[in-house]
């Protein structure tokens, strides 16, 4: 287990090179520790309480800012996931033979009936939208 936190680290300052200003860093990690965390709502505020129980507000504020108000480029990160993910997969020659790489991120249901602002969305897992 502490070989895979390790290589998460280096995975997580792999991307974090991107994001320019170091502050950002201790944002990226904490954001991409919390989607990893075992918990029912993927939200900041959860995730914030999890991460750190005794500073919550002060996370929640924090990893919120990360999220919703720090510059950063998103097309920036995914370039940076390429370029950790490609070589692993062999994607080079995959890439050039017309195979592609799909990720699908829809696997997961929401909680409950009404989320504001939200439209209906197609759940892999569960085959339909929701």
């Amino acid at each position: 287990m502490s070989d895979d936190l390790d290589e998460f680290d280096v995975y997580l300052n792999h991307l974090a090179q991107e994001l320019g200003h170091a502050n950002r860093h201790a944002g990226l990690k904490g954001y991409c520790s919390g989607l990893v965390m075992p918990l029912s709502r993927k939200s900041v505020e959860p995730m914030a309480a999890h991460i750190d129980p005794l500073h919550a507000s002060a996370k929640h504020q924090s990893l919120h800012h990360f999220v919703a108000k720090a510059e950063w480029s998103d097309k920036a990160i995914m370039q940076r996931v390429r370029e950790w993910v490609m070589p692993a997969l062999g994607a080079h020659a995959a890439e050039e033979a017309g195979y592609y790489w799909i990720i699908d991120d829809t696997g997961f249901p929401k909680k409950g009936r009404h989320s504001v602002g939200v439209a209906r969305q197609y759940c892999g897992q569960l085959g339909k939208s929701v």
